[in-house]
């Protein structure tokens, strides 16, 4: 239990890129912590890689950045303020995003597993539990993933990690609507309950997801356009939340 006795004490939440885990639950994430729960987002892709190129250096340069910027050190900068905001902890693991892999087009990020990429779950997995064995603070009790609305690889990948991790290890699970996926046309109607944020937590989130910069033109069409659609946006979860989590 937190300290309000009403929840959760200790909540992780495994966010593909820099950025799911803030747009999708950011409500739920602040809100948890303002009752006193320890709650930290481990994002998983998030490594850097030196002198890319083709398609991997297409997706920073088509966000208006130079061949030479460390696009990734950027973004991680870019969630260590969206954390802040929110008052949760922030872990990068070093795996690399799904361009850096094989996927050498956009189409091919919503496609079929690449060759050589089969056993990318099982490294997420791996990685999930080493963090779990290292936590001084013991097992958590609110494990939180995506639900991978829109077929990103990578949130394929983290979802069958994260589901496999609470299986074994008998952890309470929740998956998060993907957002902004769910808002697209023609977007899956996300399973489980939703759960409304308060204004309080609604501030925090779209100021929280106002720090991740370089994604917001690409997203949302902007800064105003997001805060538009995430006051409007209820927040998914599947299975539903434990009863009465704050």
């Amino acid at each position: 239990m937190n300290r309000a006795g009403t929840g959760p004490a200790r909540v992780l939440a495994v966010s593909p890129h820099l950025d799911d885990a803030v747009f999708s639950a950011g409500g739920l994430l602040t809100g948890l912590a303002a009752a006193g729960a320890e709650v930290v987002v481990l994002t998983v892709f998030t490594g850097s890689v030196a002198d890319p190129t083709g398609f991997a250096l297409a997706c920073q340069t088509d966000k208006g950045l130079p061949e030479d910027a460390d696009y990734m050190a950027l973004r991680r900068a870019e969630d260590d303020a969206a954390t802040a905001v929110l008052g949760v902890g922030g872990v990068h693991l070093p795996l690399l995003e799904a361009p850096h892999r094989g996927y050498h087009s956009a189409a091919a990020l919503f496609g079929p597993v690449a060759a050589g990429d089969e056993g990318c779950p099982d490294a997420v997995g791996r990685a999930l539990a080493a963090f779990l064995d290292a936590r001084p603070t013991g097992a958590v009790d609110l494990l939180l993933g995506p639900q991978a609305l829109g077929d990103h690889v990578d949130h394929r990948h983290v979802r069958t990690a994260v589901d496999a991790l609470a299986r074994d290890r008998g952890l309470p699970l929740a998956r998060w609507a993907d957002t902004p996926y769910v808002l697209r046309a023609g977007a899956d109607t996300p399973a489980g309950d939703p759960r409304y944020p308060t204004e309080e937590e609604l501030d925090a989130k779209v100021e929280a997801c106002a720090a991740y910069a370089t994604q917001l033109g690409f997203q949302f069409d902007g800064t105003a356009a997001m805060v538009r659609a995430l006051r409007a946006l209820p927040e998914t979860f599947d299975p539903p939340l434990p009863a009465a989590p704050v």
